[in-house]
């Protein structure tokens, strides 16, 4: 298949499938989509399946090769959904999307915002790596008591059921080597995360009544709320310690 999709079809020859024929023609390249995802991406304009008297949703082989294109960009390009449909509409208009550099992963990096802090689309974004004990010493290059300890003051878990780390285990692995490198024991870095679960209940806090409700566009919209949010209070903590440094 072609980077980009066709062109947005009209008239009856687009509805040909259902949301959850869709659903199986994409979960074999994209495991994690479901049903409210789909949903939410119609919700912003990225795909305009036709309706059926009753409501139904019917989709064109089109309309699954430009949701191709939409989850292909986010997973690997992390771009965001705006610049995705800029994309879509030059395509629409028989122009090219400009060029995406080519990405080979080897481990996960932190997506940064201009300024140096995570942007909103890194909080979005989930890797499916996952590591093994002996994976994880290795690549973060720290020692298995070093480990033992970060385990030990919930700086670092295994994933349930699995017993491998993720993405975040190494990045915090990784950090807590380099602080140890000015003397920054694990116990001393349980500031930090009690630091950050309080920031994360004050997130939650804010978004939980549009969580509950039943309209799957609201709880997607509080999805993205909760990325802002957390990019925003990342910003804010950063800035705040710089100026205490600054000042003292």
């Amino acid at each position: 298949m072609s980077t980009s999709p066709a062109p947005a079809a009209s008239g009856a020859s687009r509805a040909r499938m259902n949301i959850g024929e869709v659903l199986d023609q994409l979960r074999p390249d994209f495991p994690g989509i479901t049903i409210p995802k789909i949903r939410f991406l119609e919700d912003k304009g990225l795909i305009k399946p036709e309706r059926t008297p009753a409501g139904y949703r019917k989709f064109s082989h089109d309309d699954v090769d430009r949701l191709r294109y939409v989850l292909r960009m986010q997973r690997d390009h992390y771009l965001p959904l705006k610049v995705i449909g800029e994309h879509l509409d030059a395509i629409d208009r028989g122009l090219e999307p400009p060029p995406i550099d080519s990405v080979v992963p080897t481990v996960p990096r932190v997506a940064l915002a201009a300024d140096g802090l995570p942007s909103a689309e890194s909080f979005q974004r989930r890797d499916d790596l996952r590591l093994s004990r002996r994976e994880l010493v290795k690549i973060a290059e720290i020692s298995e008591e070093l480990l033992e300890q970060l385990e030990q003051f919930g700086l670092v878990t295994a994933r349930a059921g699995t017993g491998h780390f993720d993405g975040d285990a190494l990045v915090v692995a990784r950090t807590a080597r380099e602080l140890a490198d000015f003397g920054f024991e694990p116990r001393h870095l349980r500031a930090f995360k009690t630091a950050a679960d309080r920031e994360v209940g004050l997130v939650e806090q804010v978004v939980a009544p549009h969580k509950r409700g039943r309209d799957t566009a609201a709880k997607a919209r509080a999805e993205e709320a909760v990325s802002e949010i957390a990019a925003l209070s990342v910003r804010l903590h950063a800035t705040l310690v710089k100026a205490g440094l600054h000042s003292s």
